[in-house]
């Protein structure tokens, strides 16, 4: 699409973050440890094969057939997590581009930590507040599949930010993380592709991934916070020289944290650069919608579902 066609598009166009589908060597095992350890309720019906048609969709014709697992927040906030059967190799957290953590709010961060420090999940980054505000408390995991998930507490409002209220522990997901070589590209994509509003630019302390790229702790790194529709953004992240293109199976899913799934109006803006036929599912998050898939800049894959009137 055109940048002036881009231009004539209601901003933001992009939004609410819908689904994060993970790729994991043993999705119910995964799935078993999401509704032990952070109160996430499985969807019995989206258990089974991923069918053919959303795997052509995704570009991934290799992933047909592979065992999947469908999970929601326990008040069941119009998020889900997808596990979806898959190589994860030798894949190591926060070393590539593309998505690299799911940021999920929830009630009390300092209550999950005590709660999660005996579970599978290891703790990459303890309860801290942030470098930039004392309003915001947050603390990251990394899970078996390698996943990260940032769990993030508000203490009080910022105009800044308009997020949403947590309405269980462990509510939804409403920030994505999307590492790449080159922020100022990752912005102009999303900007012109989708209407998201220009973000400034601030380096800040990212301690995770300092520390899972052997950097000095205080390196600052620097990002932007995209704002979509939705009260959801997508945290843009400038990579070191030190990280890589994610390894990747031919026609299968990257590792680890593969798709992330958006609302949009109208697909029809994005149908000659989708990676494969439009496709929908009765199931969540489709619901019946038509969807397609794109790849971003980073190499990310980024579903599209059209909402429905």
């Amino acid at each position: 699409m055109s940048e002036r066609a881009a231009s004539s598009i209601p901003q933001p166009y992009l939004g609410p973050i819908t689904c994060v589908t993970v790729t994991s060597e043993d999705p119910a095992g995964l799935a078993a440890l999401y509704s032990e350890w952070l109160d996430y309720r499985e969807v019995p019906a989206g258990a089974g094969p991923l069918p053919e048609a959303l795997a052509d969709g995704w570009g991934a014709p290799a992933q047909a057939g592979a065992e999947t697992r469908l999970l929601a927040p326990a008040r069941g906030s119009g998020f889900w997590f997808r596990f979806v059967a898959g190589q994860t190799g030798n894949y190591r957290a926060l070393t590539t581009w593309g998505w690299n953590a799911a940021e999920l709010i929830v009630q009390d961060v300092d209550a999950l930590a005590a709660h999660l420090a005996d579970s599978p999940f290891r703790i990459i980054g303890p309860p801290e507040d942030l470098s930039f505000t004392d309003a915001i408390r947050a603390m990251q995991i990394e899970g078996p599949a390698g996943e990260v998930v940032y769990l993030t507490q508000f203490k009080r409002r910022l105009e800044e930010f308009d997020t949403p209220e947590p309405e269980c522990a462990v509510d939804r997901c409403f920030i994505v993380i999307l590492g790449g070589a080159d922020l100022s590209a990752l912005k102009r994509y999303y900007e012109t592709r989708f209407g998201v509003p220009n973000a400034p630019v601030m380096p800040v302390k990212i301690t995770v991934l300092s520390n899972a790229l052997g950097l000095p702790a205080e390196q600052p790194h620097d990002l932007s916070a995209l704002p979509l529709a939705g009260q959801s953004f997508i945290e843009a992240d400038q990579y070191p020289p030190e990280t890589v293109a994610r390894p990747t199976p031919e026609g299968a899913l990257p590792p680890a944290m593969a798709i992330v799934s958006f609302r949009v109006p109208d697909l029809s803006p994005y149908r000659a650069a989708a990676l494969g036929p439009v496709y929908t599912s009765d199931l969540p998050p489709y619901a019946g919608a038509r969807a397609l898939t794109l790849r971003g800049p980073a190499g990310e894959l980024i579903e599209l579902i059209e909402a429905v009137c």
